[in-house]
């Protein structure tokens, strides 16, 4: 039986506690409740506006995933950015794994082998443009240039 449209959302309201390592803090030993953040998955909208916000930028890009998905503590955007980087970065590794955004190195495996990212990588190499210019492109542009691309290989 299909989902409802209500329990497809409820993933997106869920909580989780996140257990700091206590290396990370700088602290030999720490009580497990304190050495605990609680974050939220993020939501496509939230993806939306962090990239619309931090543009190319890829350190305000963490700063602002960090500012939607902690939940508590509460912190303000520029304690965020005051957060030492291996602390961010676990905890921006931990928020992108219950968004369901983290790729392992078998999901990256099987990525770059689906036939349209193999197109694309083949269209960089071969006319020297950039991943933009190439995702830029209609489906019916890529298998044209990849005509192409054949069938200058089956002449040679």
């Amino acid at each position: 039986m299909p989902l409802s449209a209500e329990e497809l959302l409820a993933g997106g309201a869920a909580n989780y506690d996140v257990i700091i390592p206590p290396a990370l803090l700088g602290q030999e030993t720490v009580m497990s409740e304190r050495a605990t953040v609680r974050i939220r998955p993020l939501t496509v909208r939230d993806l939306q506006r962090i990239q619309k916000a931090a543009g190319e930028d890829d350190s305000l890009s963490a700063a602002l995933v960090l500012h939607q998905a902690i939940v508590a503590p509460a912190l303000k955007f520029e304690q965020v950015s005051q957060l030492p980087a291996g602390l961010a970065r676990f905890l921006i590794e931990q928020v992108n794994a219950f968004s369901g955004i983290s790729v392992t190195a078998d999901n990256l495996t099987e990525l770059v082998q689906t036939p349209l990212v193999r197109a694309c990588f083949t269209l960089a190499k071969e006319f020297g443009w950039t991943p933009d210019e190439v995702s830029g492109m209609t489906i019916g542009q890529i298998l044209l240039y990849l005509e192409m691309v054949r069938s200058e290989g089956t002449a040679s």
